[in-house]
């Protein structure tokens, strides 16, 4: 998952930035690496929280007076 998310991002925002340019591979490699560095704690420590949230708000009913 956080493989495929740091690429496409990455990619994105390469080309969207830079354009298809002379180098280009190699500045989406590199960023590519840096992203992945940075989307692995967020799905290892931040996804968790975020879905006991959402189950939290979605399936617990508030409470009636």
């Amino acid at each position: 998952m956080g493989v495929i998310t740091a690429c496409i991002i990455s990619f994105a925002l390469i080309a969207a930035n830079r354009g298809f340019v002379a180098g280009f591979l190699g500045v989406w490699m590199r960023s590519w690496g840096l992203a992945y560095l940075a989307v692995i704690p967020a799905i290892l420590f931040i996804a968790p929280r975020a879905q006991a949230l959402v189950d939290r708000t979605l399936h617990d009913p508030p409470p009636r007076p």
